[in-house]
């Protein structure tokens, strides 16, 4: 069974409700039939005027039956979600008249369902920045307590059964903090590793990358990484972690073994934390472009609650697979 089929199967188990805010893009539409088909969500719910929806789905042959198409200017939940947003936004200045004019914003609108539970998970991004997305995300589903910063990860599926999750890695972060602090990068470790165990349902092993292992180079770039292990560390000892680790000493047996013979993560990492976005991007392209592995993602991590972002040039199965993967992170 592929990674995807294990995403589609967890979401299927769990019969929850997903928005996509995006209802009148065709990509979208094509997908939402299939998740429902599939029985990835118990309920798809789509964001736009209503006509204008029915509209770009029968131009896409696309059957809505059984598919909720929600209206945030008619909605009857307009002046209640107009009211919690004008709340998380009082400290901006933000009045209730204004606050009931953004609402209606389909990623705000998609956000504050998710909120408010009335859907568990919300993907979006198949034609919005992911600037946008993200704002709707933190300023409205905010991020877990105790968590400062989101982030986000992909999961890797190689060849390479003898490491990993049989093959299978958590990358992060790829997508998101271009240049982050120790601090950050600990929370970065932090959801890397409780992503593990959601995607790979697997025990972290999670090695803070580096050009050095264990003091063999000197530079504050990698005080850096050994800080933000430390922090973790403390933070969060259910959390088997260990840095500085060069790439080769995390994940391969006999180079660990040598390179870090005191390490309980050398060797056998299957979460690995970038230093900075352009050595992970880097990192994981390589990895999907010159190993042929499959990439999924990038999923966002930290939130509060499940939100996904897409690649504006995604296809019709990239929102199906990202959805299911979304989905499964609800509780």
């Amino acid at each position: 069974m592929t990674f995807a089929d294990k995403m589609k199967n967890k979401a299927a188990g769990l019969k929850k409700i997903l928005v996509l805010p995006e209802g009148t893009e065709p990509r979208t539409l094509r997908a939402s039939r299939l998740i429902l088909e599939q029985g990835i969500a118990a309920k798809v719910i789509l964001i736009g005027n209503k006509n204008s929806v029915q509209t770009i789905a029968k131009q896409n042959s696309v059957n809505l039956e059984g598919i909720d198409i929600v209206d945030p200017e008619l909605s009857e939940n307009r002046l209640r979600y107009a009211d919690e947003y004008a709340e998380l936004r009082k400290h901006k200045g933000l009045t209730k008249d204004e606050a009931f004019n953004q609402i209606i914003d389909p990623l705000k609108w998609g956000a504050m369902m998710v909120r408010l539970d009335d859907a568990q998970a919300m993907v979006a991004g198949a034609e919005n920045s992911t600037g946008k997305v993200l704002v709707a995300a933190f300023t409205i589903i905010k991020t877990k307590p105790g968590t400062k910063f989101a982030s986000s990860c992909f999961i890797m599926s190689t060849d390479k059964t003898d490491m990993g999750v049989e093959g299978s890695f958590i990358f992060s972060d790829c997508a998101t903090i271009p240049d982050p602090t120790a601090e950050q990068l600990a929370e970065i470790g932090e959801a890397a590793s409780d992503s593990c165990r959601i995607f790979l349902d697997s025990e972290p092993v999670t090695a803070f990358l580096s050009f050095s292992t264990k003091g063999s180079a000197s530079h504050p770039y990698v005080d850096k990484v050994t800080e933000a292990c430390t922090f973790l560390q403390k933070k969060r000892p259910d959390i088997l972690c260990d840095g500085e680790l060069q790439l080769d000493a995390a994940i391969v047996p006999s180079v660990g073994s040598k390179k870090a013979p005191n390490s309980k993560v050398a060797g056998m990492a299957n979460v690995l934390i970038f230093p900075d976005l352009q050595s992970g991007n880097i990192g994981y392209k390589l990895v999907q472009r010159l190993a042929g592995a499959e990439a999924y993602g990038p999923v966002l991590q930290g939130f509060a609650k499940p939100v996904s972002d897409l690649s504006r040039g995604c296809s019709v199965e990239d929102i199906v697979v990202t959805s299911a993967m979304t989905l499964a992170q609800a509780t």
